[in-house]
Order: C-alpha cells, then sequence, then structure tokens
C-alpha cells in the first residue's frame, strides 16, 4: 500500500471496530428488547454506518420493495454487499455456514437474521430453500446472490437457479438489483472492493480501507413473478435484467 494511504486505512479501521462494537452490543443487549420492526431498523442504521467509517458514499436508484414477499437477486461483487444491501433495504441474506463460525462477524450476521448454507451439501441446499420459501411465505424480503460467488466486478456470472425455487414455491415475486462500486472523485467504476479468488479478506479489506472514497450504487429493476417459467428459464431471464441495469 501506498504510505501515504496508511494513515487514511488506519482512521477507518479505528472508525470500523468502533461499529463492530456498536453492532455487537447492539444486538447482545438491545435486541431482545425490541420489535421485528425495529430490529429491521437497527441493522440497516447500523450498515449505513459502517459504510460511512469506511469513506463510502451510498446511492440508491429505483424503488426498493416497500414490503415482503419479495426475493432480492443482486449481482456479486465484494464482502461489502451485503453492507450495501442492508443499508438501502433490510432483507434476509442466505450466506456461506463459515460466516456462522466467523468471530464478531458472525454474532453480527445470526444477529440480522441471515440464513446459512452448507454450498457442498444438495441435502443443505433443499433444507434452506424450504427455509427461504417459509420466510417469504411469512411476507419477509430474502436476498440471494445468484452468481454463487464474487466476480472481478466486470463481467456477471450465469445465475444458479436451485435458490430461485424458493420463489417459485412461495409463488413470491423477485427483484432484480444491480450493484455497483465508484470513484466518488470522477464516478468512474472502481474494481477496489472486488474480492476474487487469489484475495484473502483481511486483504480485501485492508486495500478497501486505504483505498479512494467510494459511492456504492444500488439500482433496483422492477419486481417480476416468474409467470410460468421453472427455475432455470427464471434465472437466465433474470440475468438479463441485472446485465442490462449493471449498464444502465
Amino acid at each position: 500500500m501506498n504510505l501515504l494511504r496508511l494513515p487514511r486505512a488506519l482512521w477507518r479501521t479505528l472508525r470500523v471496530l468502533a461499529q463492530v462494537a456498536s453492532g455487537w452490543w447492539t444486538i447482545v443487549f438491545l435486541f431482545p428488547r425490541l420489535t421485528p420492526l425495529q430490529r429491521e431498523q437497527e441493522v440497516s442504521d447500523w450498515a449505513r454506518g459502517m459504510l460511512r467509517a469506511m469513506g463510502i458514499t451510498l446511492e440508491v436508484q429505483g424503488l426498493p420493495a416497500e414490503a415482503g414477499p419479495v426475493l432480492l437477486a443482486a449481482n456479486h461483487i465484494s464482502w461489502l454487499d451485503i453492507l450495501v444491501l442492508h443499508a438501502a433495504r433490510f432483507c434476509r441474506f442466505v450466506s456461506k455456514a463459515e460466516v456462522h463460525h466467523w468471530p464478531v462477524i458472525g454474532r453480527l450476521a445470526t444477529g440480522a437474521g441471515t440464513l446459512y448454507i452448507e454450498r457442498a451439501s444438495r441435502r443443505d441446499a433443499m433444507r434452506v430453500v424450504h427455509k427461504m420459501a417459509e420466510s417469504l411465505r411469512a411476507g419477509e424480503v430474502v436476498a440471494v446472490f445468484p452468481e454463487g460467488t464474487t466476480g472481478d466486478g466486470r463481467e456477471l456470472l450465469p445465475f444458479h437457479a436451485n435458490l430461485l425455487q424458493a420463489a417459485v414455491s412461495a409463488d413470491a415475486p423477485v427483484q432484480p438489483i444491480a450493484l455497483s462500486f465508484l470513484d466518488a472523485a470522477n464516478r468512474q467504476p472502481c474494481f477496489t472492493p472486488c474480492y476474487e479468488e487469489e484475495d484473502t479478506l483481511v486483504g480485501s479489506v485492508w486495500r478497501t480501507l486505504g483505498g479512494p472514497p467510494l459511492v456504492a450504487v444500488v439500482r433496483f429493476g422492477a419486481p417480476e413473478r416468474c409467470s410460468g417459467r421453472d427455475r432455470r428459464a427464471w434465472a437466465a431471464d433474470l440475468h438479463d435484467r441485472v446485465q442490462a441495469l449493471r449498464l444502465g
């Protein structure tokens, strides 16, 4: 890292740690006394505070669904995506099971209502689809990344259809979402937050904390129902919707 960026990274790190501590305190001591709606608001407020601590401005385009049931389907660029979506609109995420065991972060994710999945287990994927369908039938907002992994931010990977079965089973709409990160100084695409296979989480976080101020853009498309499509056909169509939102 450029030595000139080191003070910026250290200052942001201190702010991030303070925000993490605040979130942990809220979940452990405040959440038991809050209603579900109050908890959702606390999660969104905390996520917006975390973005500010990292020097990231949130920009929302389009209209988020006012209420569930709805399944959010977004492209996946970075570990930041979950924070950005929570800041734009509270939702329950489907995340890999390892996150549940991460120190502090696991407690925060669980408190925010995350559904965990063992990605290598077909049986567990079916279990999570049933849980997602139950959440949708209960009127909740659930979010997935159909690519299944983070990309380089330049190309949209193919969408996996398995988790869309929850929306088919619950007869719930899916809202396509395009995420992107811009350099705040020139509004050009910035790939600093991208988290690819060769990256380590610590390295990616540190690179982002030392990077330029960013704008996180969340572009919401129109919700749509399956309208007789099977999950594979729907996944292909949603891929096209997200791609159009990314380029628009």
